[in-house]
């Protein structure tokens, strides 16, 4: 499998607040745009895989989402997480 349980604890001890911290929107946007590369280069090679095309869209969106949340409320910590991921320009 692609993501182990311990890549999953390495991306929330980075991006969270420790390891056990799952549910903070920095590590959720963190552990999205990981799958969401994954993702994207495994429909590179299967260019016609709509089921996971689907479920990247999906991922795109709940990120998407979690980013608005992040910047209506605590700006700072959106800006944090943006140049921590590199997500904007």
């Amino acid at each position: 499998m692609y993501l182990s349980a311990e890549k999953k604890e390495e991306i929330f001890e980075k991006y969270g607040k420790s390891n056990k911290n799952t549910g903070s929107p920095e590590s959720q946007i963190a552990l999205f745009s990981y799958r969401i590369s994954h993702l994207t280069e495994h429909l590179k090679k299967n260019k016609k895989d709509h089921s996971t095309r689907r479920s990247l869209i999906k991922l795109v969106g709940k990120r998407r989402r979690l980013l608005r949340y992040l910047m209506d409320n605590e700006i700072e910590r959106y800006r944090a997480i943006i140049k921590a991921l590199g997500l904007r320009k």
